[in-house]
């Protein structure tokens, strides 16, 4: 077989192992299984797990950018794209739990493996970009990793339960309404 299609084949089953099961039943093992090779055969493509791991990874990167990609309007006001931006990262986090539990793993982004790092700074700096137009004279930098921490926060712990216990609530949107409004400031009324 050759090597490009069996480096997509594992990525391929590692991202439906993680999409069935969760990051946790990442082994290798288990992922060379499900592509129908021996246990070996994933460290001629990937030499360390961290490798493989990333590269399933950078395929949550590329699904969720290209959602953004397909709904984002630069003809919108930056505030309703922060906002879209938003919801599309709550979404991706509710409906892709173990792939969203992989990208954001530490130690896989601080180890820069295959350039995953790189690969989710994008997104980023999309949010930082729009964060400097809608609040001026900030750093837009702390804002927007203010703003994303604080997502990232109404993802997990919406996913725990805790936020439905604590709120009462059935819907993350209010939550995100005030985390927006928290950091960007109050929504400006439409006359």
């Amino acid at each position: 077989m050759h090597g490009g299609g069996l480096r997509a084949r594992l990525v391929e089953a590692g991202v439906e192992l993680v999409d069935a099961e969760g990051a946790q039943a990442l082994s290798l093992r288990e992922i060379a299984r499900r592509a129908g090779v021996s246990h070996g055969a994933p460290r001629r493509h990937f030499p360390t797990h961290l490798d493989l791991l990333s590269a399933i990874a950078r395929q949550g990167f590329a699904e969720l950018s290209a959602r953004v990609a397909a709904e984002d309007r630069e003809t919108a006001a930056p505030r309703e794209r922060i906002a879209l931006l938003a919801r599309l990262y709550l979404d991706y986090a509710g409906t892709r739990r173990g792939m969203y539990e992989l990208m954001f793993r530490h130690d896989l982004l601080e180890s820069g493996r295959l350039g995953l790092r790189e690969t989710s700074l994008p997104l980023f700096a999309r949010l930082t970009g729009l964060v400097a137009q809608v609040r001026p004279g900030t750093d837009p930098l702390v804002v927007a990793g203010a703003l994303w921490a604080n997502l990232h926060g109404i993802a997990q712990l919406w996913h725990w339960g805790s936020l439905r216990l604590a709120t009462g609530g059935d819907d993350p949107a209010p939550l995100l309404a005030a985390a927006l409004d928290a950091h960007l400031g109050p929504k400006e009324p439409v006359t």
